[in-house]
């Protein structure tokens, strides 16, 4: 299996939520598998089904956040800023708009677009990766091409 490639942050967030899961959330399914048995008849008790497949669910859950953490590596942080990266955060400009943006390059498991975090395996994320600041760079996209170019790579 292959590494999972993680920032310190990501790595924490997937740890919290797998003691949550593995804790709080262990507890109130079982509560509940506990008062829908109570209500008779399991057989033909939905709400019986419904609690055992939440339970079913966090379980698998569980088992693949184990998995992922247990091939995590911690990106360094003396990871180089002369060229675009994972976990390098690069400032952007639109070659025909003139806007800039900026994204931070993570795993997939980090992706969070609303965050301005990109997966390194997203278009953008492979069209930007091993290049430097002041270049151009043409990503192709269903939509059609993006042309960007490079301003600035910095890290966190």
């Amino acid at each position: 299996m292959d590494d999972v490639y993680l920032t310190k942050a990501g790595y924490q967030k997937l740890a919290e939520e797998l003691e949550y899961l593995k804790t709080t959330k262990r507890r109130e399914l079982a509560r509940a598998v506990g008062e829908a048995r109570s209500h008779g008849d399991i057989s033909e008790n939905a709400e019986y089904d419904a609690a055992k497949d939440a339970q079913g669910l966090n379980e698998k859950r569980i088992a693949e956040l184990e998995q992922k953490l247990s091939r995590a590596r911690i990106l360094d942080d003396d990871i180089p800023t002369d060229m675009v990266l994972i976990g390098a955060t690069v400032k952007l400009q639109d070659v025909d708009s003139g806007e800039e943006m900026e994204y931070t390059l993570v795993s997939e498991l980090e992706a969070d677009y609303s965050q301005n975090k990109i997966s390194v395996t997203s278009p953008v994320g492979k069209g930007l990766l091993e290049h430097r600041e002041n270049d151009v760079v043409e990503i192709a996209i269903p939509a059609g091409t993006l042309k960007y170019k490079i301003i600035k790579i910095t890290r966190d």
